[in-house]
């Protein structure tokens, strides 16, 4: 069974997509961009900031689905310039210190709303 999992803690779907899926004990969280939900734009700020919103983001949906970060077993991780990995990977690393789970970070052209950062997210209970 398909559950449809949306909040207003985290930036609405800005096309033809869900926030996350939850099917068979699976969280699936369609890809984040550093947008403030409060606002509706993307927040001000380099890496550091935009990959700390774009997790609070990720925990705002898991937190609405009754999930939390420990529960994340897959995250992709899109940048505009794999400059910016080191600095992203620190501010990662904050919110899966232990057992991380399985992740891919890849460097892409070019990123939705011109941002620096959108990760995609798996969770499993």
């Amino acid at each position: 069974m398909k559950r449809i999992i949306s909040t207003e803690k985290a930036p609405k779907a800005i096309g033809p997509y869900s926030q996350a899926i939850e099917a068979n004990g699976m969280l699936f969280i369609s890809g984040q961009i550093p947008i403030d939900p409060s606002t509706g734009k993307v927040i001000e700020g380099g890496i550091n900031e935009q990959t700390e919103q774009v997790i609070k983001n990720i925990g705002a949906i898991l937190h609405e689905a009754g999930y939390d970060y420990q529960d994340v077993v897959k995250s992709t991780c899109l940048l505009s310039d794999m400059d910016n990995f080191a600095a992203m990977n620190a501010i990662y690393g904050k919110y899966y210190a232990e057992n991380p789970p399985a992740r891919a970070a890849y460097s892409v052209v070019k990123l939705p709303l011109g941002v620096l950062i959108e990760i995609e997210t798996i969770a499993v209970k």
